[in-house]
């Protein structure tokens, strides 16, 4: 039996537009200058504290942080419900993730910087209620590249980390499993350079959603 843990933004799901303009929203209201999509794209993956010092440049979380976040967290569902600011699946990713579900010889966990509650709404949006045998959020675990959302997802699932693979679109994907002890697969199509992600520990990077079936074979 092996662990499939799957990241989510970026990974199986195209957020990119919606968290950059919730982030711009939250910063602007704030008093802040909106960033620039690629300071938001850097980020994405970390847990929403950790990700808005960073892009602050920040050491540190503050009380205005802590107010950024809630902040985020109230806006973000009006203007997912905006048109245009919808998070649709990856090319592929369906067909990939139902051919996965399927197998009896793996379990399917997810691994996000997402709350509980996004990622709920993902798995609602996209039928996946019932993919993900485990799961670990941003209101469950430190933030990656933290080891803890796989540890915990392979002692929930009752399966070592060697026999895991995570599959991330960010190096702190590919850092969080190296730390867990489990193997690491890149995807091309979110928003980290297949560079960085090798660099970080991906023994491959894939270009198409088919292709992370012979990968895990």
């Amino acid at each position: 039996m092996k662990l499939v843990l799957f990241d989510c933004d970026g990974t199986l799901v195209d957020s990119g537009g919606l968290i950059h303009e919730v982030m711009a929203r939250t910063f602007v209201h704030f008093g802040y200058e909106r960033p620039a999509y690629a300071s938001t794209k850097s980020i994405i993956g970390l847990t929403l504290d950790t990700a808005i010092a960073r892009m602050l440049c920040r050491e540190t979380i503050s009380d205005e942080i802590n107010a950024m976040v809630l902040h985020y967290k109230e806006i973000y569902g009006p203007v997912r419900a905006e048109p245009g600011f919808q998070e649709p699946l990856f090319a592929g990713i369906g067909e990939m993730m139902a051919t996965l579900s399927s197998r009896e010889d793996l379990l399917i966990g997810a691994v996000t910087g997402k709350s509980r509650k996004g990622l709920k709404l993902i798995s609602e949006t996209h039928g996946f209620e019932k993919t993900f045998f485990v799961s670990r959020t941003a209101d469950d675990c430190p933030s990656k590249p933290h080891p803890a959302m796989v540890l915990e997802c392979c002692a929930d699932a009752g399966i070592d980390p060697a026999d895991t693979l995570v599959i991330g679109d960010a190096i702190y994907d590919m850092m969080m499993a190296k730390s867990a002890g489990a193997r690491s697969l890149g995807v091309s199509w979110g928003y980290g350079a297949p560079q960085d992600l090798l660099a970080a520990g991906a023994f491959a990077v894939v270009d198409r959603a088919e292709e992370i079936l012979a990968h895990i074979d």
